[in-house]
């Protein structure tokens, strides 16, 4: 015999249901954003030399590894703790996650078929863990963007500093100011008169949160270090240097492009009323990166004469950026707009760093950095009023719409002044960091060690044995080698770059 419900219990079941659909979807997008190491990895490996295949793939491996366990440990508690204490700078608590909110809820009763305790369904520990998993991609994401700028000629000692402190506390950081409830810079207070100028800095999916942090950590990297031997000329001349495989790069920026749609279309966090902002958002998405990849080709033709496949994946990428923080309060002409310029920026930020004799692999800092401050500027742009009101509240939608929709002004200060932020918080911890580095010689390869390659010093030999230095017809035997020992450059037949 049937058992009807009553409305009060058709009701809870409905929440318990929303509640999982919730947690699902923050679980589905973090996937996808977790996978983007993999394109990170295809992208530099196809952007560096051969022999420096092995070093490349160990970082990306390596930043998961060490961001979990120190996301794990205090970075999640610093972004996503209380931080009314520290009137918004950082969190202060659920370290190691050990607050109440990952073990109370959402456990199941077995004495009673699996079903849910009767005061059960509220959002719990199924959720909270999920939401941790999502946000550790993310800071996953922020380390590897430095990874590839600064490329084939740190130490390995430099780059886990760098890891362990950007993803452990400079990103950390920055994340509470933009995306914690109490946060400096957020937006996502309920009460307006919490937030910065009555409405809080607008970055949806993170164009200054992760894209600026990795960016000017990439930058600061990349000068700190200096250039790889041979790609600037006695005379300031600018050198290509070989890079390994166009089909890398390609394949590591479409990965990229299909992990974008966890990154920006689950910032909504909720499927549940949220499933339109949520499609649009992944359509916005399209629309910007498309644009940009397009005018990236188009500016670099007009440039060059050339129709450039490196000009196509990083537009594309300096789209995706541009319209990272953006992506929820903004029409798809809007967003056609923004990846226009956002193409035309990076073209421009890339230029700016060769002439500047900056040596930057993957021109990471053009794309994060660069695009990513567009991304932010954008949003106060292009904010329209009843998008802020689905992304954000409605309560104040009216003056927190883009100065493009009737906006008073707001949103683009608190943005511009969270942008500038950003700049001085990353550029000034990492300079510190990596300068440290510098003075104690833990920073940069010796041209000796950089002639050879990382693969043979720390990994044992090449990625590639057909890509094996020849010595008198014979492919050489390779041994780890101590990178305090100076080498001697390798055979004028060398082939493996």
């Amino acid at each position: 015999m049937a058992t009807e419900l009553t409305n009060a219990q058709l009701t809870e079941q409905l929440g318990k249901l929303s509640v999982d659909g919730d947690t699902y979807w923050l679980m589905f997008g973090a996937i996808l954003v977790f996978f983007m190491q993999a394109g990170f990895g295809m992208l530099e490996v196809g952007c560096i030399s051969q022999k420096n295949t092995k070093n490349i793939l160990v970082k990306n491996v390596l930043d998961a590894c060490f961001g979990c366990i120190i996301y794990w440990t205090f970075g999640f508690g610093i972004a996503f703790g209380d931080a009314t204490g520290s009137d918004g700078f950082a969190g202060d608590n659920n370290f190691l996650l050990t607050e109440s909110t990952f073990y109370a809820d959402r456990m199941y009763n077995q004495n009673t078929a699996g079903k849910y305790l009767e005061d059960d369904y509220e959002f719990g520990a199924g959720y909270n863990y999920a939401f941790f998993f999502f946000q550790f991609a993310f800071a996953a994401t922020c380390a590897t963007i430095v990874s590839g700028a600064v490329a084939e000629r740190i130490r390995f000692e430099a780059y886990v500093v760098y890891a362990f402190l950007l993803i452990g506390f400079v990103y950390p950081v920055v994340a509470c100011w933009g995306w914690n409830g109490d946060g400096a810079f957020s937006a996502w207070s309920g009460d307006k008169d919490d937030v910065l100028f009555g409405c809080g800095a607008v970055d949806f999916a993170g164009s200054g949160v992760v894209h600026m942090t990795g960016g000017v950590a990439a930058l600061s990297g990349a000068i700190w270090a200096g250039p790889r031997n041979g790609r600037f000329g006695p005379n300031g001349e600018v050198n290509s240097l070989p890079e390994q495989n166009p089909i890398f790069a390609a394949l590591g920026t479409f990965i990229l492009w299909v992990g974008w749609y966890g990154f920006n279309g689950a910032s909504t966090l909720y499927i549940t009323h949220y499933s339109g902002v949520a499609a649009k958002v992944m359509v916005v998405s399209t629309i910007g990166a498309a644009a940009a990849g397009f005018s990236s080709v188009i500016f670099h033709k007009f440039m060059h004469n050339t129709v450039d496949l490196g000009a196509a994946l990083n537009g594309v990428l300096g789209g995706l950026v541009s319209i990272t923080g953006a992506c929820a309060v903004i029409e798809p002409y809007g967003a056609f707009i923004i990846g226009l310029i956002g193409g035309v920026v990076y073209q421009l930020s890339a230029m700016l760093l060769e002439s500047l004799k900056i040596d930057d692999c993957v021109n990471a800092a053009p794309v994060h950095m660069f695009c990513g401050m567009w991304g932010v500027i954008a949003a106060g742009l292009f904010a329209t009023e009843q998008n802020y009101s689905n992304a954000y509240y409605s309560d104040r939608a009216e003056d927190c719409a883009g100065i493009f929709y009737g906006g008073n002004g707001s949103t683009l200060g608190a943005n511009i002044c969270f942008m500038i932020c950003i700049i001085l918080w990353v550029g000034a911890t990492t300079s510190v960091m990596f300068g440290s580095l510098k003075a104690a010689g833990l920073l940069r390869l010796t041209d000796e060690q950089q002639a050879t390659g990382m693969d043979i010093l720390e990994h044992g030999g090449p990625a590639w044995v057909e890509f094996q230095t020849i010595s008198n017809g014979a492919p050489t035997k390779y041994s780890k080698v101590d990178p305090d020992v100076e080498i001697a450059p390798p055979s004028k037949v060398a082939v493996s770059n």
